[in-house]
């Protein structure tokens, strides 16, 4: 364990690097600080940075210069880039999802990502993949994969009914959907990567590659891993017939608003995931498994631990609800703690642990590969219109 401060660099000034910002200061390491942010945006470079009483670095280099972990809080078409940098300089990386991707050709030129061949973008992801994977090992840093669903409370309670009742999962079914991003870069493939089943679909997805490889290593001492998949992408709100009444995001550019997958795994069991920007009323996240000897189902999005009833909207105009919500009158559902309930804090704080420990991670590299394989084999199937295709390892 080191004497001096975990000293933490945050890329990116948006919408994540805030909520990451905001988690930071409930982890209980003393020995933290987070000492400087950079943006490609100066000027909310220089604000988010005055409004926290940090350094704002002039380039990545300089900030990568300045940490011992890198957090990278920005789109996923320079998530490689940017990780394989920091790993050079051999520091140790936080990646937000999804861990890398497909974002079209070097060249310049037109480029519509639901038109492009999906055979060569789940040869050019799993490629990214694979450099980010390569460069961890020649580093003496190591990558991180921010995925909260596995550090949720309701996850790792699953977690622990799992280990002690040694039960097989049968089948489950999860979703994470709501009614549009908050990030403008999210409808341009380009930026993106994708649609609802890569910026939704991964949480869910990527909590029930965990759990089958928790349940394989407590049988087998080895993962089970995601063998076959197939899938259904749609363009809901871009149909002729879609009637817009501005309730719903529709400014898309080129990705898909709905998704569904069916995944079977090496035990021949299965789970099926649904992901869109069609749903009103807050996030609408949950995870169900069907085991062999129980089951559970996580709300992770929505709770009734609180009910309440507000007649008038206005008069709780400062009062966080819940996200996507929509309307605070009538009667809701407010979280006491959403980030707790995200599992935010806790992601953070199992990433400083293992920094200082040299433990693996419960969320690491591997699984980022992982969920990009199946994400992307999903893709190739939607192509061939709902024909299963293998998941290459």
């Amino acid at each position: 364990m080191q004497d001096k401060k975990i000293r933490i660099g945050i890329v990116g000034s948006g919408f994540a690097a805030r909520f990451h910002y905001q988690a930071y200061s409930r982890i209980p390491i003393k020995d933290m600080e987070i000492v400087s942010v950079y943006s490609k945006n100066p000027k909310r470079c220089k604000q988010f940075a005055q409004e926290r009483g940090i350094k704002p670095a002039c380039s990545l280099e300089e900030l990568i210069e300045s940490c011992d972990i890198v957090d990278l809080c920005v789109p996923g078409f320079v998530h490689e880039k940017y990780t394989i940098k920091a790993l050079a300089a051999q520091r140790s990386v936080i990646v937000e999802k999804p861990f890398t991707g497909y974002y079209g050709p070097e060249e310049e030129g037109h480029f519509y990502g639901t038109q492009f061949s999906k055979e060569i973008m789940l040869k050019e992801s799993l490629a990214s993949a694979r450099r980010m994977l390569e460069a961890e090992k020649e580093s003496k840093g190591t990558i991180f994969y921010a995925e909260d669903w596995i550090y949720a409370p309701a996850i790792q309670k699953v977690v622990e009914i799992l280990k002690e009742t040694k039960g097989q999962i049968i089948r489950c079914i999860g979703e994470e959907s709501h009614s549009g991003s908050h990030s403008d870069a999210y409808g341009i493939w380009q930026q993106s990567g994708g649609g609802s089943l890569v910026g939704k679909g991964c949480h869910p997805l990527s909590a029930i590659l965990y759990l089958k490889s928790i349940e394989g290593h407590i049988r087998n001492g080895k993962p089970i891993r995601a063998k076959r998949v197939s899938c259904r992408i749609h363009e809901l709100t871009r149909l002729p017939g879609y009637i817009d009444e501005g309730y719903l995001r529709t400014q898309y550019f080129d990705v898909e608003d709905y998704a569904q997958l069916h995944v079977i795994f090496e035990d021949g069991m299965v789970a099926d995931i649904f992901a869109s920007e069609v749903v009103m009323g807050g996030v609408n996240n949950y995870l169900e498994i069907f085991a062999n000897n129980f089951r559970i189902r996580c709300n992770l999005g929505q709770s009734d631990l609180i009910r309440l009833y507000n007649p008038k909207d206005e008069q709780l105009k400062n009062v966080y609800i819940v996200e996507k919500i929509g309307t605070k009158q009538g009667w809701s559902f407010p979280s006491p703690d959403e980030d707790w309930m995200f599992g935010y804090p806790q992601e953070l704080y199992d990433f400083l642990q293992c920094y200082l420990t040299g433990k693996k991670p419960q969320s690491d590299s591997q699984l980022g590969f992982d969920t990009v394989a199946v994400l992307y084999s999903a893709y190739l199937s939607a192509e061939r219109k709902g024909e299963e295709v293998q998941i290459p390892n």
